[in-house]
């Protein structure tokens, strides 16, 4: 009798969607900062700059803090941008990209899988926050879109793909 073995396809099927349905069991992703630390109305405010509305929220902190995994992932980017300055990109579960900017300085490279509370990097004020008091712009982004979310504010459509970070983190742990 001969057994079959699973193909390969079958099991990346099953890995893309263990990946969906895993839970992120999210924490605040700035050491020892709390609710108190960000607006909690500067999600989608706008006018916001060059990009026209804030497509996160910033987390303020003494330079130098640490910025720590909110959940598990893979980091995916580790680089200098011209509006973000020193940033990591980070692939969590249910296909989000954690998307941290700002930081003075960086430890997780490219391709290494994380856990939540491993350092990403510490809080600065690269990029466009040059001389603005330090923190960490935190943007939570859904490769899978959310239809129901596309409202008629500006550049509403792109709702269906950044969720709010005051909801994601409305139960998240303080990170210690």
């Amino acid at each position: 009798m001969k057994v079959k073995k699973p193909r390969k396809r079958h099991l990346l099927l099953a890995l893309l969607l263990a990946w969906l349905i895993a839970p992120e069991w999210l924490r605040v992703p700035v050491q020892g900062a709390t609710a108190r630390d960000w607006n909690q109305q500067s999600f989608w405010f706008e006018p916001w700059g060059r990009s026209g509305v804030h497509k996160g929220i910033d987390i303020f902190a003494p330079k130098g803090t640490p910025v720590l995994a909110p959940t598990y992932g893979l980091v995916l980017f580790r680089g200098e941008i011209d509006m973000g300055g020193k940033v990591v990109l980070m692939l969590g579960p249910k296909w989000r990209l954690h998307y941290f900017a700002h930081l003075d300085d960086y430890s997780a490279l490219p391709g290494q899988p994380v856990l939540p509370g491993g350092r990403i990097g510490s809080v600065g004020d690269t990029g466009n926050a040059r001389g603005k008091p330090p923190h960490l712009h935190y943007t939570i982004l859904s490769l899978l879109p959310y239809p129901w979310r596309w409202d008629d504010s500006n550049q509403g459509w792109k709702k269906m793909f950044y969720l709010d970070p005051n909801e994601a983190l409305g139960g998240a742990r303080e990170a210690p």
